[in-house]
């Protein structure tokens, strides 16, 4: 089925067409139809899926044929959870924007940047992407009004609740119009996000793309048994030799992210870190080069990359190993994304031989442990 036949005008068709999309994921398919037809709907689908357009077009095709909003009150509301992950959907809506006749008004806000710049740009917006925390302080100034609402989407709503936005989300539907469409994509189904979807949707069509639909097969994976103080060596080492110009790599705290970047730097090889603490400026600065190919390398944290979705990223290196196997799998699936091939490269020690073991096994998939003892590097 083609992008044509799920509903959408001929703008947005030819604008998905300038991009190279040649037919829609299995979330779009569903997604798309769904949304135009005002169900509400549940989606189950990590980030790589092609969720993000999955609601974004058939939210742009709504807009179609409306009279421009004059007002501050805002009838498209998209709550995410992060910074990061507000500006790509908002990089997204202005990519499909381009082409459209009635274009639509969009404006991301989210907290670590003055709000007073935010404030000036609402008036006439038809779709605000907010971070749960901005939003509630925009709505204490009645910098907007969402008394008018026809559609919120809550965006990785079990990142939200496990970031401890729960009573930020619960004022803000409280806020909210008894009717209106509801649109909840989530990665997984805890006890928190269907006890929020049993309050927030109603009849919702359910869509859920299992995660193997989305990058395991497509990812080549390698993995060394290295020791901790020759990470360093055999990092650059690899990527020196395979000459690799975009990297996305990951440690398990700030501290570590910092002091590998400045190694990196030391021995000549372009990088930036990318975490919480860094300001926010400095986070989209380094994403923008990192995305435009200008920066080699990028050091992240778990949290930062989730906010991190680059088309056909090559390459990506777990330097420490993540807690969790879902957290493995989420790393290693910012490349090999939605149809893309991709390689990931594993660091472990003999201090995470086992953990290692157990995210294999999670997995369903086993990688050769690769020794370094007698490697020249």
């Amino acid at each position: 089925m083609t992008f044509s036949e799920l509903g959408l005008s001929a703008d947005l068709v030819s604008a998905i067409q300038k991009l190279a999309y040649s037919h829609p994921y299995p979330v779009q398919l569903e997604a798309i139809p769904a949304i135009l037809q005002k169900n509400d709907v549940l989606g189950i689908a990590q980030t790589g899926s092609g969720k993000t357009a999955a609601y974004v077009l058939p939210i742009l095709e709504s807009l179609q044929g409306k009279s421009i909003n004059k007002s501050r009150s805002i009838p498209i509301l998209i709550l995410v959870p992060t910074r990061e992950l507000a500006a790509q959907v908002f990089e997204v809506i202005q990519t499909f924007n381009t082409s459209i006749q009635r274009k639509a008004k969009s404006i991301a806000v989210y907290g670590g940047v003055s709000i007073n710049p935010q404030m000036m740009k609402l008036n006439g917006t038809d779709i605000l992407v907010a971070t749960p925390g901005r939003l509630l302080d925009l709505l204490s100034k009645n910098a907007i009004s969402l008394a008018q609402l026809e559609t919120l989407v809550l965006d990785e709503a079990d990142k939200v609740l496990n970031l401890g936005f729960k009573e930020e989300v619960d004022e803000i539907l409280s806020r909210l119009p008894s009717k209106r469409q509801n649109i909840l994509f989530s990665a997984t189904m805890e006890d928190s996000v269907l006890t929020l979807i049993d309050k927030l949707l109603k009849n919702p069509v359910r869509i859920e793309i299992k995660p193997e639909e989305i990058t395991p097969d497509l990812i080549e994976q390698t993995a060394y048994l290295v020791s901790t103080e020759k990470k360093g060596p055999l990092l650059r080492h690899l990527i020196q030799t395979n000459k690799w110009e975009q990297v996305l790599i990951f440690t398990s705290s700030k501290r570590v992210a910092d002091n590998l970047t400045t190694k990196l730097i030391k021995h000549g090889i372009q990088a930036m870190a990318f975490h919480g603490d860094k300001s926010q400026g400095g986070r989209t600065e380094a994403l923008k080069q990192f995305k435009a190919g200008k920066l080699r390398v990028l050091v992240a944290t778990d949290l930062a990359g989730r906010g991190i979705d680059i088309k056909e990223l090559p390459i990506v290196v777990n330097f420490e190993l993540p807690r969790s196997p879902k957290d493995y799998i989420h790393r290693i699936g910012r490349t090999g994304r939605a149809g893309s091939a991709g390689s990931a490269f594993s660091l472990i020690t003999e201090e995470e031989r086992h953990h290692w073991k157990v995210i294999q096994k999670k997995m369903k998939r086993w990688v050769e442990l690769i020794e370094t003892e007698k490697m020249d590097f």
